[in-house]
């Protein structure tokens, strides 16, 4: 999939080969094939919720529903934005 693929309807979920895991330091991290990325701030409850079986709406949400006080409009380019990212690192694909 491009990252055009992305709607509100898709459902992400965590690429093959890719697993969450707690650091040794107490990090989120994401294991990759090839390395590894730290997640940090909301990254970690963002990549949580890509379980398959949530829509990118329902992830939107959820996160909305948990900052309220921050603008829907930023939180869903900011949420779309990284999810394009693990996307084209292959970190999740969506069904």
């Amino acid at each position: 999939m491009t990252t055009k693929d992305l709607s509100h309807a898709s459902h992400p979920r965590l690429g093959i080969g890719c697993r969450v895991r707690k650091a040794e330091n107490g990090e989120t991290v994401l294991l990759l094939p090839e390395g590894v990325l730290r997640l940090k701030g909301t990254a970690a409850e963002i990549i949580r919720l890509c379980d398959g079986e949530r829509t990118v709406a329902d992830i939107l949400g959820a996160m909305q529903a948990q900052y309220p006080s921050s603008d829907p409009k930023q939180i869903a380019q900011e949420i779309e934005s990284f999810l394009n990212r693990l996307l084209e690192r292959r970190a999740v694909d969506f069904q």
